[in-house]
Parts: structure tokens; C-alpha cells; sequence
């Protein structure tokens, strides 16, 4: 890590998760309450992983359901820190349904997620920075900072 910060690439979490009985509706597919579950775990970890400390979940800006996911299919999470502000920061995860049988993967849901860095006690510490490398990091970094303002705009309403 350097003084100025670590690079987007070091709070990378992938996590992959099997659709089992347990996790669908009746009608075979993922419950949502159950991806939304494994979509803060992954993200809590890409935070803590940045972090090299404790992050607890501050807010959920939005979970975009765009396909069902099925019994049986593989989901693949991908999480990592969009930009960090003062002891927060924001994560992005996107998540992908892979079949095996019919040889398939589609991106089936986005969110994105507030964390704040915290002490063993329970109390707000600074964040590390982070630094953006490629043009798409650098494209999350800024649309992370439009969708903080919106959040703070929407709490003070």
C-alpha cells in the first residue's frame, strides 16, 4: 500500500454461491432476501479487504433485479470499492447467474452498497484511499461521488 492509497484492483472480492432448494421460492427461483444476503456479504468483504478492518453496512442505495436466477445455477458476485469518502465508501457488486447445463451466464443483478470503516469498538475511522487505475474505475469513482450527493440530498428531505 502506498502513502496516497491502494488501487481498486486490491478490494476485489469474487464469491460464488450454488442455488439450493433452500434458497428459492416456489416457483424454482432465487429469493431475493437470499441474494440480497450474499450481495452484502460479498461487498462487506470487498470493504474489509480495502480497509484491512472491520466495515459495517451503512445503506443499500439499489438492488436492480434485471433476470431470475434458477435452482441449480451458479452465482458469481464481483465486488469491489467504487470511491471512499471520509470514513465511508462505496462498493459495487455485480452479479452474474451461470447455468452449466444449458451453458449459459448473464449479468442478473447490480447494487451498490455504503460501508463504514470501524474500530473493534464499534466507532467510525478514517477509510484508506483509493486510487482508480483503468477508464471504467474511473468512471465508477466519479458516478459514486453523483450517486453520494443524490443519498445525502434524499436524507435531508
Amino acid at each position: 500500500m502506498s502513502a496516497e492509497g491502494k488501487p481498486v484492483s486490491k478490494s476485489v472480492i469474487t464469491m460464488t454461491e450454488l442455488v439450493l432448494p433452500q434458497h428459492t421460492n416456489q416457483l424454482g427461483k432465487l429469493l431475493g432476501g437470499q441474494l440480497m444476503h450474499w450481495i452484502d456479504i460479498c461487498a462487506a468483504l470487498a470493504a474489509a479487504k480495502h480497509n484491512k478492518r472491520v466495515c459495517v453496512t451503512a445503506s443499500v442505495d439499489r438492488i436492480d433485479f434485471l433476470h431470475p436466477i434458477n435452482l441449480g445455477n451458479a452465482v458469481t458476485l464481483l465486488a469491489s470499492v467504487n470511491r471512499v469518502f471520509n470514513s465511508s465508501l462505496e462498493v459495487g457488486v455485480k452479479v452474474f447467474a451461470e447455468s452449466f447445463k444449458e451453458d449459459t451466464c448473464y449479468h442478473t443483478n447490480s447494487a451498490y452498497l455504503t460501508f463504514v470503516a470501524v474500530t473493534l469498538d464499534g466507532k467510525p475511522v478514517k477509510a484508506i484511499k483509493l486510487i482508480p487505475t483503468t477508464e471504467d474505475e474511473k468512471r465508477r469513482y466519479d458516478e459514486a461521488l453523483q450517486r453520494r450527493d443524490n443519498r445525502l440530498k434524499n436524507r435531508s428531505k
